[in-house]
């Protein structure tokens, strides 16, 4: 197959990604596809099968590179991958939910017994819902989702609300539930604003960067970065919590 025969191929299931997606994974080592005498690439069916491994433990898993490079090198093997993530080297690929069913689901989680990791990406995320049905899906009402939206917490895109703001919403009613308020979470938004920021310095010269591959490169440096900037901020608030209550 064409590299764009593999993106037709894939784009079904990963409606996000682009040719220069795909020569970024070529050019990290995770798929190697033959040439022909002309220099066209030419993908094999284990090629993709390999490039849906990639994506999926990027997008269900939210594994860096580094983890997922390992994990193919021991299936290369014959072994079984170590440590979390897609971790059988039989690749299956789960059936693709609905807009309903994703609003319906549980949030997603990245290993059991850790934090979610909630990965950045440039595409915007699957669901379309309009205010009401964002009320109703969050389970919260009018007044509260008209605060949330003036502290800067929870923001429309084009009129629609994304699974993003859903779960925003869905995790600040839980908080409430204890007794918080709007007005007690606009540090969450304003350390968020801070933490891009600061990854705007780091990402800056690779995002201008010229060739095909850039553009991949600074997607994939905002993605690791804010999966590590989760993960950062989940171990300080435990520390600081055994130290004030000895938990």
């Amino acid at each position: 197959m064409s590299i764009g025969e593999v993106l037709e191929r894939l784009r079904s299931e990963f409606p996000d990604i682009t040719i220069s997606k795909l020569r970024y994974l070529e050019a990290e080592g995770l798929v190697e596809p033959e040439r022909t005498a002309a220099g066209y690439r030419k993908y094999t069916h284990a090629d993709v099968a390999r490039l849906k491994y990639v994506l999926l433990a990027q997008r269900d898993h939210y594994l860096p590179l580094k983890v997922i490079r390992e994990q193919l090198d021991a299936l290369d093997r014959g072994e079984k991958p170590a440590g979390p993530g897609p971790g059988t080297p039989v690749l299956r690929v789960p059936r693709a939910l609905s807009p309903v069913e994703l609003a319906d689901a549980e949030p997603r989680q990245r290993f059991q017994g850790e934090p979610r990791d909630a990965p950045w990406s440039a595409a915007p995320g699957e669901l379309r819902m309009s205010r009401g049905e964002l009320v109703e899906a969050a389970g919260l009402s009018e007044e509260l989702l008209k605060e949330l939206e003036g502290y800067g917490l929870i923001a429309s895109r084009n009129g629609y609300y994304d699974d993003d703001m859903l779960m925003i919403a869905r995790t600040i009613v839980e908080m409430t539930g204890y007794g918080l308020e709007p007005r007690h979470l606009r540090a969450f938004a304003t350390s968020a604003q801070r933490e891009v920021g600061l990854f705007e310095q780091v990402v800056g010269p690779v995002g201008q960067q010229r060739g095909p591959q850039a553009k991949g490169r600074a997607e994939e440096t905002l993605r690791e970065l804010a999966a590590l900037s989760i993960r950062l901020h989940a171990a300080l608030v435990q520390t600081q919590l055994r130290s004030t209550f000895g938990a």
